[in-house]
């Protein structure tokens, strides 16, 4: 295949880093759904989408990052968002002395805190995708950044949120720059998503962070029946 490996990261991720974590049918791959809803092909056309329809199951759902194109007439799609992948090749952070690491017994509250700041897909599982850390006041997490999709040379900064209680703080940036430097210290380039109507586009850019390309992600929808009730995809960047 030819093409940038950013084109479709999640069909990179889950054939390299992330392997561990995929299920996979000929050109097409979906992270375990208990740790992300994310899948991606190959390519795009028939072909993808039949691995696809194999690998989701009828009643299946998942989001579909640019790829695969165009959406089978059967196929539905309860929504799309424009997003922007952006880039920061020249960032070279430096690390908060101050982060804490995240592991396992911070996932219940490293999911409330995604659940209620809304910054995408986050389950208790979505931790294992990669390195997360965070900051507490008063034993209690109030921000946090980590890593999701890993496409070879890449990691992609996710999961920034504050609690609205502590925002204007710093802690976002400062957690960003803890996960961006270990990033850059692997010699990859570290790379994020975000909707194009989120006001925090601006504090990327003054991070160093460059669009390099916009695109939708689809949540999409595989008719048939499922062995159980079938789940309504989740707007993944819902302010």
């Amino acid at each position: 295949m030819t093409g940038h490996v950013l084109d479709r990261p999640v069909w990179h991720s889950l054939i390299g880093v992330h392997t561990h974590l995929a299920r996979r049918h000929g050109s097409a791959a979906r992270y375990d759904p208990e740790v992300s809803p994310f899948a991606g092909t190959e390519a795009d056309g028939d072909a993808a989408w039949a691995d696809l329809r194999t690998v989701l199951g009828g009643g299946g759902s998942a989001f579909l990052p640019g790829s695969p194109f165009p959406v089978p007439d059967d196929v539905r799609v309860p929504f799309r968002v424009s997003v922007l992948q952006m880039v920061a090749p020249e960032w070279r952070p430096e690390p908060d002395p101050e982060a804490i690491e995240l592991g396992p017994a911070d996932a219940a509250e490293m999911h409330d805190l995604a659940s209620r700041t809304k910054p995408g897909p986050f389950d208790l599982r979505t931790r294992e995708l990669g390195r997360y850390v965070g900051y507490r006041v008063d034993g209690r997490l109030v921000a946090m950044a980590g890593e999701r999709m890993h496409p070879p040379g890449y990691t992609e900064v996710s999961a920034v949120c504050t609690d609205p209680e502590f925002r204007g703080r710093g802690y976002a940036v400062r957690a960003m720059s803890t996960i961006g430097s270990a990033i850059v210290a692997r010699g990859e380039t570290p790379f994020l998503h975000v909707a194009t109507d989120n006001p925090a586009i601006g504090i990327y850019e003054r991070l160093g962070f460059v669009t390099r390309l916009e695109y939708e992600v689809a949540a999409v929808v595989i008719p048939g029946s499922s062995p159980g009730p079938v789940d309504e995809p989740r707007h993944p960047y819902a302010e």
